[in-house]
């Protein structure tokens, strides 16, 4: 079996598992040095991206010099660290990292680095010691919060004022919410010590993983390296489990905090462990030979706590209420293989009013095209997979009786590729799904070849900016197919195929840990012909973009690969919906048009967009409260809105899968953090500012926090499976109509 993948990227649940590595307590001023076996992973991993890259581009001064403007971006993206002069002061190795690499010499992208910790350093002791001074927030002038784009500062002058306005930003967001200046000068200089200490527990892996994404990057954007660690975590995504405890756990002020416990998994069934408590000490088996973690890297720590399953591991506890001077108590737990549900496809079954009928939309989230690999190609028959799981759930909502099925993509970044063609099978009888063209041009289908279909019903899929991969494959096979609604916002873009190259196959010793590509092989194309690529999935029925498409999505990288063709696949439509679209989206329209919490959410989109365009804030204090007003405003509309109460055609949850919409609100995309941060960005256009950061805040209120936003209404949710209802509205009472759009269901 293929062990091919296609994601744009993976995020990785933190159920004791996370990528990294440093050791937390290594000497913080010691200037990073590459390791014998980083230099010689980059040496195999140059001469297999020069050959087999689905791109193949030589390893010379031309990619030199773009891996050397991607390494200084990739360290400081904002240009808030370096000056133009330390970028000039290595000018001269600009077209020499291919010779360092080839030579196996790695000293200039570590000097680099060390640099970087220098200037990090210098501008963290300067942002502490203006909280010493007094700001005039009198005065007319504004920060850029967004410098990707700028230049990078010519003197240190230039840096330092861009500092000043930084400080003075972040401390006047903090009095706009009250804050008086005793504990805003302590919050800050709390931050920004906090910003030093983690990056003094970054080791030289890290480094090296950064410099070499710099360079596989240069080649095109969906190729990265995988240090060891990295890898092994990238590999628990994609099977949805591993060996551990069942904690997730989170750094706060240097203590290993339990965020999260997972149902039914050793921590849970201990009863003993509870949300805020601290890890403070870590043992393996019988042994009471304890390893202090604190102060240690979340990674650090679950590396210790991580394990063989039915292994034990002991910790010392030190429980939430009690206090510095608290005793830790001691807990045993024995390891066993964790099941990562919250990332697995669900179910719940929504319904719309259709005068005196009732619609039942079973909707499937999928939050990423899962497979456990090894299982699979052991022989193991409860193999985790993601078409298992929807088959599964078809067959349950068949039995519920559901008029029609909404399966949910949004920010799904893919995965793996045999599960897009077997998903995409449960809603067609045989035939192919996708091509793919490899680096020497031969063209391959991929194809369904199990007869019989899992669903013969209506079946919309809903996606987003953050779909991508494995999604646009599924949502393009559908569309081609004449098979269901595509329902959303323009898709990634995303057309290219990647597969796992496992570096030690090179190494010289069973103990060689190089680290893995994972390496663009070939492009995919839809049965139509035409790819997926940049131009990603167009809806056939267009909700409000929550995105922005040029800064997220494949057309936003400057060095994609481009929109190309290929013969169409021979294959057999099963049905024709083009009678069908213009009928439902003039009902959308008409009824989007009508719903105030759509509209609120169109003029939610439409500020963030402007706050984007202008790329500046205010720091006059009278300029910036007139915002906060009239932000407070929009919320308490908003706030008035909810208190009415759900509208009498707003669907309704009636299945036992609770939660599960807003949970796939939250599911992992593409580019998760460029998604999410576009996502936030949205839902925060209603919500007061307080200034804070995510670990700045009490545990409690930020789960809570999370909670409250899980729990919002989904209004494209809810939209989509109007939509859908609408269908099976049409679909009822024009058999003819019936018969071309769906004949799998005729006049039914």
């Amino acid at each position: 079996m293929k062990k091919h993948t296609l994601l744009a990227t993976m995020s990785l649940a933190l159920v004791t598992a996370y990528a990294g590595a440093a050791q937390a307590d290594k000497a913080a001023d010691a200037p990073m040095k590459p390791a014998a076996q980083q230099t010689q992973a980059a040496l195999w991993a140059s001469r297999v991206l020069s050959r087999y890259h689905y791109k193949a581009t030589p390893l010379d001064d031309a990619m030199s010099e773009k891996i050397f403007d991607r390494y200084f971006k990739s360290l400081d993206g904002e240009k808030l660290f370096f000056t133009q002069a330390d970028i000039d002061s290595f000018s001269k190795e600009k077209t020499r990292l291919d010779d360092a690499i080839n030579s196996e010499n790695l000293q200039t992208p570590f000097a680099i680095y060390n640099l970087y910790q220098q200037r990090f350093a210098d501008r963290m002791a300067y942002a502490r010691e203006l909280l010493k001074s007094k700001f005039d927030f009198t005065q007319d002038e504004s920060y850029q919060f967004d410098r990707e784009k700028a230049d990078w500062p010519k003197t240190e002058a230039e840096v330092k004022d861009l500092w000043r306005k930084r400080v003075k930003n972040d401390w006047l967001r903090l009095k706009l919410a009250g804050k008086d200046d005793k504990s805003i000068r302590e919050t800050l200089d709390k931050r920004y010590e906090n910003y030093v200490t983690r990056s003094r527990k970054l080791n030289n892996e890290d480094v090296f993983q950064i410099f070499m994404n710099a360079y596989a990057m240069s080649i095109e954007p969906h190729t990265n390296y995988l240090g060891p660690r990295a890898s092994e975590n990238f590999d628990i995504a994609m099977r949805l489990s591993l060996e551990g405890i069942g904690a997730v756990l989170q750094n706060r002020d240097e203590y290993t905090v339990i965020r999260e416990i997972v149902p039914g998994s050793p921590a849970g069934l201990s009863n003993k462990l509870k949300v805020g408590d601290r890890i403070v000490g870590v043992a393996q088996g019988d042994s009471d030979k304890f390893t202090d973690v604190l102060g240690w890297r979340i990674d650090d720590v679950v590396q210790l706590i991580r394990g063989p399953k039915d292994s034990t591991v002991k910790m010392q506890v030190l429980a939430a209420d009690a206090g510095p001077d608290g005793k830790p108590y001691v807990l045993s737990l024995v390891r066993k293989k964790i099941s990562m549900e919250e990332q697995s496809a669900k179910k719940t079954i929504l319904e719309v009013k259709d005068g005196a009928v009732k619609r039942r939309v079973g909707v499937i989230s999928l939050p990423t095209f899962y497979q456990d690999w090894d299982a699979r190609r052991k022989g193991d028959k409860d193999y985790k997979s993601a078409t298992r799981d929807v088959a599964r759930l078809l067959g349950e909502l068949k039995k519920e009786k559901v008029d029609n099925v909404l399966i949910d993509l949004r920010n799904n970044g893919g995965g793996s590729l045999t599960e897009a063609v077997e998903l995409t099978g449960l809603f067609i009888d045989r035939g192919p799904v996708v091509q793919q063209r490899n680096a020497e041009g031969r063209v391959e289908v991929e194809s369904d070849n199990v007869p019989g279909l899992a669903w013969e019903g209506p079946v919309g899929v809903l996606i987003n900016r953050g779909s991508a991969s494995a999604s646009e494959i599924f949502a393009a096979a559908i569309q081609d197919y004449g098979r269901g609604l595509i329902i959303g916002e323009p898709s990634f873009g995303k057309g290219t195929v990647q597969t796992l190259v496992n570096l030690d196959r090179f190494g010289q010793s069973d103990k060689s840990r190089f680290g893995e590509l994972k390496m663009t092989i070939a492009q995919f194309f839809r049965i139509n012909g035409g790819t997926t690529q940049l131009r990603g999935v167009t809806p056939d029925i267009k909700l409000a973009a929550t995105s922005d498409a040029d800064s997220f999505g494949e057309s936003s990288y400057d060095n994609a690969l481009p929109y190309t063709q290929v013969k169409p696949a021979v294959y057999i439509p099963a049905g024709e919906l083009k009678e069908i679209v213009p009928i439902l989206d003039k009902k959308h329209e008409a009824r989007v048009a009508k719903d105030k919490d759509y509209q609120y959410l169109l003029d939610d989109i439409n500020y963030v967009k402007k706050q984007r365009k202008d790329n500046v804030v205010s720091l006059n204090e009278t300029v910036r409260r007139k915002e906060r007003d009239q932000q407070e405003a929009r919320a308490k509309l908003r706030e008035q809105r909810l208190a009415a109460g759900p509208s009498p055609d707003d669907p309704i949850q009636v299945a036992d899968a609770k939660d599960a919409l807003n949970k796939a609100i939250a599911a992992k995309p593409a580019n998760p953090r460029a998604a999410q941060r576009q996502t936030n960005q949205v839902r925060g256009a209603i919500h007061t500012d307080d200034g804070l950061q995510g670990d700045e805040r009490s545990l409690s209120a930020e789960l809570e926090a999370e909670k409250a936003a899980k729990n919002a209404k989904d209004v494209l949710l809810n939209e989509a499976v109007h939509i859908l209802a609408d269908e099976v509205s049409v679909l009822r009472t024009d058999t003819r109509l019936a018969s071309r759009v769906l004949p799998y269901v005729g006049d039914k």
